[in-house]
């Protein structure tokens, strides 16, 4: 027999904390095998709403090459010549496909980039000492500087993505102001993600805490297995995604699917190679070199990821930045509320473009972009239900 021995099998402590850890694991899935015949038929309902076009971006494909050499894919949608671009960057376990809904609504706005972190989607792999963000941060530096070398740009980064967008204030702070004249942060965090609970109970979540690092490591070393039992697709895996990247709306299975594909389609080894930074991730610092720049913050109050306060903590660095929570919504924003996450870039777009006296962009009709205050087919805004108010507490600031 054959014992796999990780860096924190020696310890007794060790190994009564992952077995606990372990107990926890196996009463979550116990609950929901119990569930399985009810997760199957919410799975399957013939009552659910409409289902959003879920289609691929489909833009002009170039290759960017990271600073060690590794091939980013970038799509790019758009006039190339046009007054201003968008570049989108995606979060943690997903792809550049995540922004289909907000690359629909959103084309009328200009160029759009695209692109697939590292060891992501259709990037190529990485080295692990390369999974960090200030790595991430320097290939989105690449991207801009091989695909947006001039003229004004919006960066809006989800969760992950947002973290990059961090670390790129963090070491290229000329860019804040002179080229990117505007930033958008979606479910992120600058610091204290380890502290993150997922909806557990405290005690589960201090020892997931205080063994996680060694967990991350036995992960990397046992992938093959873990693949192996991973259960992709399956009613189990759909579930999890709901609980975990949703919140409480009434969705579309579909909208969930399209992001179970996503988590799945990321390896076990690259989700493990990713954690440590994530969770000692600050940027607290980073975040202040935003204040000169237009900011729109938008989360979820049922965010189990990258909760509410973490977006408050950026909003209180930046004071002038709006904030805008979204009832009962989880991680997954931009799929699961894109109204509300269109409407907040088109305003980010009208403030940065009025604070750098450029027009607006027109529309493939010749007509003004949609009003902020509406969705792109003249529906009110999902923002219709919050509230003014920058205090603490407040739905939107």
């Amino acid at each position: 027999m054959v014992r796999t021995v990780s860096p924190f099998a020696g310890s007794r402590a060790a190994r009564a904390a992952t077995g606990s850890v372990g107990v926890v694991g196996a009463a979550v899935a116990a609950g929901l095998v119990a569930q399985r015949r009810a997760i199957h038929r919410r799975r399957n309902r013939p009552d659910a709403p409409p289902e959003p076009e879920l289609r691929p971006i489909g833009g002009r494909v170039a290759t960017v090459i990271a600073a060690d050499g590794v091939p980013l894919h970038v799509e790019e949608t758009g006039p190339p010549d046009a007054p201003l671009t968008l570049v989108f960057v995606h979060g943690f376990c997903v792809s550049a496909e995540c922004w289909t809904l907000q690359h629909r609504a959103l084309a009328d706005l200009g160029r759009m980039v695209f692109f697939d972190q590292r060891a992501h989607g259709r990037s190529g792999p990485s080295e692990v000492g390369s999974c960090t963000i200030d790595v991430l941060a320097d290939d989105l530096y690449q991207v801009i500087r091989d695909r947006v070398p001039s003229g004004p740009i919006i960066l809006v980064g989800h969760s992950m993505g947002g973290m990059a967008v961090l670390g790129l204030a963090d070491a290229h702070p000329e860019l804040f102001g002179d080229q990117i004249i505007g930033v958008a942060l979606l479910s992120t965090s600058a610091s204290e993600l380890a502290q993150v609970t997922l909806g557990l109970p405290a005690l589960a979540t201090a020892v997931v805490r205080r063994v996680l690092p060694g967990i991350a490591v036995g992960m990397r070393h046992t992938s093959g297995l873990l693949e192996r039992v991973r259960g992709r697709g399956s009613d189990l895996s759909w579930e999890v995604t709901r609980r975990i990247g949703f919140g409480a709306t009434d969705l579309p299975p579909v909208v969930v699917t399209f992001l179970e594909t996503m988590v799945s389609d990321t390896s076990v080894a690259v989700i493990a190679a990713f954690l440590p930074t994530l969770l000692d991730n600050d940027r607290l610092a980073a975040a202040a070199r935003l204040a000169g720049i237009p900011t729109v913050l938008v989360v979820g109050d049922a965010d189990l990821i990258t909760p509410v306060a973490h977006s408050r903590t950026i909003a209180e660095i930046l004071p002038d930045a709006e904030l805008v929570v979204e009832e009962d919504a989880g991680h997954a924003i931009m799929l699961e509320r894109p109204e509300a996450v269109n409407a907040a870039i088109r305003r980010l777009v009208q403030r940065s473009l009025a604070e750098v006296s450029l027009p607006l962009p027109r529309s493939r009709t010749g007509l003004p972009p949609a009003p902020v205050g509406a969705a792109a087919d003249g529906a009110p805004s999902a923002e219709r239900a919050a509230v003014a108010d920058r205090d603490a507490g407040g739905t939107a600031a």
